[in-house]
């Protein structure tokens, strides 16, 4: 138990701030190498260090060359941060919270390369029995794991939550 109770929205807010960090040191630690990783170079056996710039979304979809393209979708993702934002702040769940928070803070990380790059910078290529899978950065892998913990939630944790609710109202049953 820890001493001082921390609220669910100061939990993804820390969360959202810890990816933010690392996910830029990392980047700044790959692009200040003295030899970026332009080919790859093996890192374990499933993982090399690729640099990749990502001009566009999630899998480089959408891929924008234009200045207008690169604005638009700079303003389209600190949107949805904004609006991932506010559900943070009304969060009352730990694990809605949490999932939040590392969205956010993988988008607030793409979204300085942007700025700053105008692509966003992608170095772990993910592979397996020939197979590579695409070019990530620990923003995006946070966005993933934010997911699943918004999915978790709502797939089990919530609904538990509910049917455990609808069992003790008055007039259930």
């Amino acid at each position: 138990m820890w001493p001082i109770a921390v609220k669910p929205r100061t939990l993804g807010l820390a969360i959202a701030l810890a990816v933010l960090m690392a996910d830029q040191a990392a980047k700044f630690a790959v692009l200040s190498s003295p030899r970026p990783p332009t080919d790859s170079t093996s890192f374990t056996p499933v993982l090399d260090l690729t640099l990749r710039w990502n001009r566009g979304i999630s899998f480089s979809l959408f891929a924008q060359n234009s200045e207008l393209g690169r604005t638009i979708l700079l303003v389209v993702t600190l949107g949805a941060v904004a609006l991932l934002a506010l559900w943070l702040l009304r969060s009352r769940a730990y694990m809605i919270a949490a999932g939040l928070g590392a969205i956010i803070g993988g988008a607030l990380g793409n979204a300085m390369d942007r700025i700053v790059h105008g692509a966003v910078v992608d170095f772990l290529d993910l592979h397996a029995f020939g197979w590579h899978f695409f070019v990530f950065n620990l923003g995006d892998a946070a966005i993933n794991v934010g997911v699943a913990l918004l999915l978790i939630d709502l797939l089990f944790v919530s609904r538990g939550q509910h049917a455990g609710e609808a069992a003790r109202s008055p007039g259930a049953g």
